[in-house]
């Protein structure tokens, strides 16, 4: 018995409580110190699974493309994020499809503080820290190279922040669509990466990620909108309560407060949006000079052809002399007048 419940400390959430709903009692959960021991375990799960999706699937991807040391290491990179992000999103759109905050959006902020969640919402928050935790020892175990390294801290410490946030304050009916919009343009992202590196001129799941980035960025910019300019200052609790895991919707009452959050949702927003427009425009840039060079080399062998036109016999040689096809002289022959 000691030994199982030291098992379902590390496998199972906890701080379990029942929470009385109109059809009886609902076990349901808060978060707590012990979530961390539960995280350390899934971390060591997701090591595990980052080593199988690498020796069995791209490595034997690799060593049929033949590919540089610089997009082996992309390659591996997109390939992992790409198992996860369709992992991610599969999973995520279930919960918040079960969980009904896609088809009644009032619920991302009503009864706000979320202090107790369902179970599944609760696991998903702790894989997904996990996996995120995860893949800073993975950054030494894949031997990534230094000038990779900054990036990819910048975007697992990005994820981190927002991720523990939207659980710790308490936010996580916002976040999980939040991460479903996000997750479903890093897949199509990753996989257009993919598709790239087997076949260079082929760049039309690229397009394919342009258009679903722009709609989700809009889709998280209303939604921001919608829950922090117009749903969370209607929440019937304005205080401030740390015990009941209400930090800031008293806030929001105050219309300053309110607008420089807006503001700055807006202002992030713009500048994702910025560095997308500028990396489509060089993009196309290097499409463009790429095709131009083409068609002038293809002119210029034209040129060459035309310069040098080649001459053709009506016979064949033989022995140095022109013959015809049926062995005769091709000179014609002068007849004798009779």
């Amino acid at each position: 018995q000691v030994t199982a419940k030291t098992a379902f400390l590390f496998i199972l959430p906890q701080y379990n409580v029942s929470v009385p709903t109109a059809d009886g009692e609902q076990v349901q959960y808060h978060y707590g110190l012990k979530d961390l021991v539960t995280i350390l375990f899934y971390i060591f799960i997701a090591i595990i699974l980052h080593a199988v999706v690498q020796e069995y699937a791209l490595d034997k991807i690799n060593r049929r493309l033949h590919l540089s040391k610089v997009k082996h290491s992309k390659f591996n990179e997109s390939g992992q994020l790409v198992a996860f992000h369709l992992t991610s999103v599969i999973w995520c759109l279930y919960v918040v499809v079960t969980e009904g905050y896609i088809s009644n959006p009032r619920s991302l902020w009503e009864n706000y503080p979320h202090v107790y969640l369902p179970f599944q919402v609760k696991f998903f928050y702790l894989c997904q820290l996990a996996y995120w935790l995860h893949a800073l020892p993975e950054l030494y175990f894949q031997k990534v190279r230094k000038e990779e390294i900054p990036r990819q801290l910048r975007c697992i410490a990005l994820y981190l922040v927002h991720i523990a946030g939207a659980y710790l304050l308490n936010l996580t009916r916002l976040g999980l669509i939040l991460l479903l919009l996000q997750y479903l343009a890093e897949f199509f992202f990753h996989m257009a990466r993919l598709v790239y590196f087997t076949d260079e001129n082929n760049e039309k799941l690229f397009n394919v990620w342009a258009v679903v980035f722009v709609v989700t960025r809009l889709f998280t910019l209303t939604l921001y909108i919608l829950v922090m300019g117009f749903g969370l200052p209607r929440v019937e609790n304005q205080t401030l309560d740390p015990e009941r895991g209400n930090f800031f919707s008293f806030l929001f009452n105050n219309i300053l407060f309110r607008m420089s959050v807006l503001l700055l949702v807006c202002l992030f927003q713009a500048s994702v949006m910025w560095r997308f427009i500028h990396f489509q425009l060089r993009r196309w840039r290097e499409y463009w000079n790429e095709q131009s060079s083409r068609k002038r080399a293809a002119a210029a062998a034209g040129t060459k052809q035309q310069a040098k036109p080649l001459k053709r016999d009506s016979g064949y040689h033989e022995n140095g002399v022109v013959k015809a096809e049926n062995g005769t002289s091709p000179r014609t022959k002068k007849l004798k007048s009779p």
